[in-house]
């Protein structure tokens, strides 16, 4: 059994100090130990996308993203886009959308789409297709997350979506 290792993560705001395996996967840290089950875990490859989570900003595949690596980090999941219990405006899209079916990716492109928002605020449909290219999702081909995506920009921008 290898050395366990202190680390300090900022999830979701709050600051968490964890003893870790070396090899533990910040998605398996998040929702084995945090019980933040948002974060999905599909094939454990950086493949699917629906493990994402963003540290320090950044897109990352959880299920390969070692934890240590994250410490001292702020690291946000799916279940830090609402705020006091309010939904972000790209989680009410994706709602108002029907932008998800069996809902498994969703956390994954939601917070892919967050980043892509937060560095660009008005994406061409173009640009959100390409932000969008490592999420998988066998369910909803695609066009209703990408209108949910382009929604929620318009309403950051203080626009009625299309």
């Amino acid at each position: 059994m290898a050395e366990r290792i202190d680390v300090t993560l900022r999830i979701n705001g709050e600051e968490r100090h964890l003893s870790i395996e070396p090899n533990e996967t910040l998605a398996d840290v998040v929702r084995d130990r945090l019980g933040l089950v948002g974060t999905k875990v599909s094939c454990d490859a950086q493949v699917c996308g629906a493990c994402t989570v963003l540290v320090d900003d950044l897109a990352v595949s959880g299920c390969t993203h070692l934890a240590v690596d994250a410490d001292g980090a702020a690291v946000r999941t799916v279940e830090g886009l609402a705020v006091d219990g309010r939904l972000s405006a790209l989680q009410q899209a994706f709602i108002e959308s029907a932008a998800f079916q069996c809902g498994f990716c969703t956390p994954g492109m939601l917070m892919a789409a967050t980043v892509l928002l937060e560095e660009d605020p008005d994406p061409t449909r173009e640009a959100v297709v390409e932000g969008l290219e490592g999420n998988l999702c066998r369910c909803t081909g695609y066009e209703p997350i990408v209108e949910a995506v382009l929604a929620a920009a318009a309403i950051g921008r203080g626009e009625a979506p299309a």
